[in-house]
């Protein structure tokens, strides 16, 4: 009885290994590697979703057109997810279980992104550079799990004390969507103004969908805050701008990576110049003064009919990384082979200024890096350089005490 129980356990492990064994290779053939996306085709996040989706495949044209990824075709597999974490589960389920694609990329948002990983990390399946600002996309470290963007944590823990020293500021505040981005954006603006002995004089909240921001307005003014922390997305974001402004209440503005959008400027008008955001890659404009970017965004448009916003870079940047890694991978492409690839691979600033990305065993995220860009005339601006948080140092005074100080370090 013994002897057969441990047969059944050395035959359950055995499967389970030639299960991995088989889903760490799926998607990859001798001429195709079969990538999977899932995206906002036709809800909230729509405009965004299509722009991802072409960035992406622009990216893969050209590199099937150039032959390739050691001789494979990358075919990419999209999905719409209605920005539905529900929507999301059932994508993740066809792309992986029936399409049997090699990994996931750019997938759009928190609540899709997280919905679906736990299905990828089950099957053995890559969360590739995952269009969040979350720390769930690399916390708690896993070998599956590669992300890019500095958190909204981090991005308001490093602009809070920078906009306070730069401006001197003296009374912030910070209205948040109520949800689980929102509390991101409020933890880190409250640990960032810590690092300048500030504390928020106001916060308020409100409900995801809401339209109406005059009582959250009206108490910020009350307040006198001079800063204004946003964890807003693009309608909150016009919307609350558009409501101070008609009552006369000018602080300054800044909101997450999340808002760091033309909708902004389109939507809002000239109400919106002043505004800051924090961004890694710009937005692409069709006469940037970068010829390379005027000439990537006109591509852009040729291809696809209309201007590229951010979230097409995104894209386009995330198909880069894994032809990358893929290439370095070698012929023998395969989950393990792309991991090992991946864990030593440095991905260089690119033509739209995203920082130098690079990844190890134990560091998921690519970049920590973020910096500051302004509304100005209608356009966003970049305004700094790139800088991420690095703690607390001690610096000795004249009475020999001992002062803790933020410090920073630029890319």
């Amino acid at each position: 009885m013994k002897q057969k129980l441990i047969a059944v356990l050395a035959l359950t492990v055995l499967g389970a290994g030639l299960a991995r064994a088989q889903n760490a290779d799926q998607g990859v053939s001798k001429t195709e590697i079969k990538l999977g996306t899932i995206v906002d085709l036709s809800g909230p996040a729509a405009s965004y979703g299509k722009a991802l989706r072409n960035g992406l495949l622009l990216r893969f044209d050209e590199i099937n057109d150039q032959g390739g990824i050691q001789g494979r075709k990358v075919k990419l597999v999209v999905e719409d997810s209605g920005y539905d974490p529900k929507k999301s589960v059932l994508a993740a389920q066809k792309l992986i279980n029936q399409d049997k694609v090699f990994l996931l990329t750019s997938v759009l948002g928190t609540a899709p992104s997280m919905a679906a990983m736990p299905l990828q990390l089950e099957k053995n399946v890559i969360s590739f550079l995952p269009v969040s600002a979350a720390r769930e996309m690399y916390e708690p470290v896993n070998r599956l799990k590669y992300a890019f963007f500095a958190t909204n944590y981090d991005q308001m823990r490093t602009a809070a004390p920078r906009l306070v020293k730069e401006q001197g500021l003296k009374k912030p505040c910070v209205i948040y969507q109520d949800d689980d981005f929102g509390q991101e954006v409020l933890r880190g603006s409250e640990a960032g103004l810590k690092l300048v002995n500030l504390e928020l004089v106001e916060k308020t909240s409100y409900k995801r969908g809401a339209t109406d921001f005059s009582s959250q307005v009206a108490r910020m003014k009350a307040a006198g805050c001079d800063l204004v922390m946003m964890g807003t997305v693009i309608r909150e974001t016009v919307g609350t701008i558009a409501e101070a402004r008609k009552t006369g209440f000018n602080p300054v503005f800044v909101t997450s990576s999340a808002a760091y959008s033309d909708l902004i400027h389109k939507l809002g008008g000239k109400g919106m110049d002043g505004l800051y955001a924090i961004m890694t890659a710009q937005h692409p404009y069709l006469d940037d003064a970068s010829p390379q970017v005027r000439a990537w965004a006109n591509k852009y448009k040729d291809r696809f009919g209309e201007e590229p916003n951010t979230f097409a870079v995104y894209g386009y940047y995330g198909a880069d990384a894994f032809a990358r890694a893929a290439q370095k991978a070698g012929p023998d492409l395969g989950t393990d082979s792309f991991i090992k690839a991946m864990d030593s691979i440095v991905i260089p600033r690119d033509i739209f200024g995203a920082p130098e990305a690079s990844f190890t065993a134990t560091k998921r995220l690519g970049s920590p890096y973020s910096r500051l860009s302004q509304i100005q005339d209608g356009k966003w601006k970049v305004v700094s350089d790139y800088v991420a948080f690095n703690g607390l140092k001690g610096v000795t005074q004249k009475d020999g005490s001992v002062k803790m100080v933020s410090e920073f370090f630029p890319e």
